[in-house]
């Protein structure tokens, strides 16, 4: 149930803008996301902080982008949420005694706090990178080609990234021993 949240938002997004336009994909998007963070509450009970800006942020961009009627709003949705993102893993290496990610429930990696702050450090550039990128395929490409690529674009991209850390991470997973007869 909480891939279907995770991915609804996306997935409705981009059929919505098949089947009618990039402002009717911006108000499904919207109510999407408002969806999600309700679905949550549901299931769990809280609100998730980064579900919840991303909502608010597709409220101000996507209202915007309907408002005037120019589409660059949405556009650069994604821009700001990972500048915002990437500004909060940096901004745990100064408030807190650890970092962002290593606050996470860590059952499957176990690491010394100076990893930790190097993966985190990575994250951060990565979504600054990011940001960048949408900037640049908003701006330099079609409606169309942003559509496809903030639909399978950023998931190709971040599935490589992960991949990239697996060699690191695996170090400092806990290892199954193996039952002796």
């Amino acid at each position: 149930m909480k891939q279907v949240l995770d991915l609804g938002p996306a997935v409705a997004f981009f059929v919505a803008y098949y089947l009618g336009d990039i402002y009717t994909a911006t108000l499904t998007v919207i109510i999407a996301l408002f969806v999600t963070v309700a679905g949550y509450w549901l299931l769990e009970r809280r609100v998730h902080k980064l579900h919840l800006a991303a909502a608010l942020a597709a409220l101000v961009f996507g209202g915007l982008t309907l408002y005037v009627r120019d589409p660059t709003f949405i556009k650069f949705k994604p821009t700001m949420m990972y500048c915002l993102l990437a500004t909060v893993l940096l901004g745990s290496h100064v408030i807190g005694k650890k970092v962002l990610l290593q606050r996470l429930p860590q059952a499957m990696v176990v690491m010394p706090d100076v990893n930790w702050r190097r993966l985190n450090a990575a994250w951060a550039v990565f979504f600054y990178a990011l940001a960048g990128v949408n900037l640049f395929v908003a701006t330099q490409f079609s409606e169309e080609v942003w559509v496809q690529f903030r639909t399978y674009g950023y998931s190709i991209i971040t599935f490589v990234f992960l991949l990239a850390q697996l060699p690191f991470l695996t170090r400092y997973m806990p290892q199954q021993e193996e039952d002796k007869p």
